[in-house]
């Protein structure tokens, strides 16, 4: 295997870590070791201090990533996953940004990961369909738990429904009297057969007016009467 370029990123949150065999110290003494022992130029060496991995948003890993964008290095080098991120999600956004067919090489110490072989890759494909995974579950919980606050009368975001008023407390709707009775006349109108356009000219004629004081027009009626 041909040397390969690579950018090492050592991260520690605390000074505590360096309890932990995750000092920068560490990290700097396994990267070397790894680098020569598997052909690696090591280009440069960044370091984010006291920086969380909760967040991408982290000075040290823009600049190694930006220095893979720009060809300055082909792999980038950590001691284990953790010191590049501890959410999954934010693991496959690496991999699809940086690290998929055509990117970069990803080479981690602890967990023997290097995607310069077949291997390697496939343990980062199986990263990647664990995140897409986490991500369409968590989507799938949050649909679940916002349809469940509707149904509770709670409030999750967006247009209050024409009817509706959100509440002192700003989680919860309550009725309003004035629109619910627009409500109805719209309702009863169409029970007697009358068109969304003869309905919007009916509650024109009735001094009905919109939210913002305008007349109805046949989409808001049919949002009404639906």
């Amino acid at each position: 295997m041909s040397t390969t370029r690579a950018v090492a990123y050592l991260r520690v949150s605390t000074d505590k870590q360096a309890d932990k065999g995750v000092s920068l110290e560490a990290q700097r003494a396994k990267v070397e070791a790894y680098a020569s022992l598997y052909e690696l130029e090591l280009v440069e060496v960044v370091v984010d201090a006291g920086e969380s991995a909760k967040s991408l948003d982290r000075p040290g890993l823009e600049r190694a990533l930006g220095m893979l964008k720009a060809g300055k290095a082909e792999a980038l080098l950590v001691v284990k996953l953790d010191r590049l991120t501890r959410s999954v999600r934010d693991l496959g956004t690496l991999i699809e940004e940086h690290f998929g067919p055509k990117g970069a090489a990803l080479l981690s110490v602890s967990e023997q990961i290097d995607t310069r072989s077949a291997a390697g890759r496939l343990v980062l494909n199986i990263l990647a369909s664990v995140s897409a995974w986490e991500r369409e579950a968590i989507g799938e919980r949050t649909s679940a738990a916002m349809r469940h606050k509707a149904s509770q009368g709670e409030y999750t975001g967006g247009r209050v429904p024409y009817g509706f008023r959100l509440a002192a407390d700003g989680t919860h709707l309550e009725v309003d009297a004035a629109e619910q009775a627009v409500l109805e006349v719209a309702r009863d109108l169409r029970k007697a057969g009358l068109s969304l356009r003869a309905i919007a000219r009916e509650l024109d004629k009735r001094g009905f007016k919109s939210r913002i004081g305008r007349t109805f027009g046949a989409e808001q009626v049919s949002g009404m009467v639906g």
